[in-house]
């Protein structure tokens, strides 16, 4: 009699032959854990890439703002977010986004950068081919080409467009607003002007080095010149 209250009370019931056994109190296969992971989550360690050739993106935010929307119960507040992505090898955009919280506002402004990337021709894969100007509302930016070891000469939203863009070396002034959107979308004007000289002398149909020589250079440093010129 005693066997048989210890074996009801104290230990398990054993399943029956043809009886599945029976689940924990969270009903998933693993015992009762939860979920196909343990209820441990997954962790999503992958960083930005780009969609075409799955390289890695450099992401600069430049500026984050709260807005505010007036509506019949009060004002609903949220968030724009204004970023800089580039590869480091010449290719840069920017994009803003709204949302009611930060993270959700920086993504979509990461998103709609990644679809604005342009392309822009370095030297030697550090500086710019030659001097622009960009005009966008009250701001006007001016971009100079620099020596090596110069650095990057360019405070706040500008900078942030450089390093993203791969370029070491450059000058830049600004001039009326400091307005982030105006100095981005003006920086990003001058730079789409940039032009390298191996798509000069293929619009002109000549060579690279027929453009080096009407600058002042011998045949040989001409030639040396423009065959340093891969892009």
């Amino acid at each position: 009699m005693a066997d048989e209250i210890q074996n009801a009370e104290g230990a398990p019931e054993a399943a029956t032959e043809g009886q599945a056994p029976r689940r924990g109190r969270g009903g998933g296969r693993d015992g009762g854990r939860g979920g196909r992971d343990g209820g441990r989550g997954r962790r999503d360690d992958r960083r930005p890439r780009d969609e075409d050739g799955g390289e890695e993106l450099i992401e600069k935010l430049v500026h984050i703002n709260r807005v505010s929307k007036t509506v019949k119960g009060g004002k609903r507040f949220g968030f724009a977010a204004l970023v800089v992505v580039g590869d480091g090898k010449g290719r840069a955009g920017f994009g803003h986004g709204k949302a009611r919280e930060v993270p959700e506002a920086i993504s979509k402004a990461t998103a709609a950068a990644k679809k604005s990337m342009i392309r822009v021709p370095l030297r030697d894969g550090r500086t710019l081919h030659h001097d622009g100007r960009g005009h966008f509302g009250a701001g006007l930016v001016t971009v100079r080409s620099a020596p090596a070891g110069t650095g990057i000469i360019a405070g706040g939203p500008m900078r942030a467009v450089f390093e993203s863009l791969g370029v070491a070396d450059v000058v830049t002034k600004s001039n009326g607003t400091s307005n982030p959107y105006n100095m981005i979308r003006a920086t990003f004007e001058a730079l789409g002007e940039q032009t390298s000289p191996k798509s000069v002398a293929q619009r002109r149909g000549k060579k690279v080095s027929d453009l080096i020589k009407r600058g002042g250079a011998s045949d040989r440093a001409a030639e040396a010149e423009a065959a340093a010129v891969t892009e």
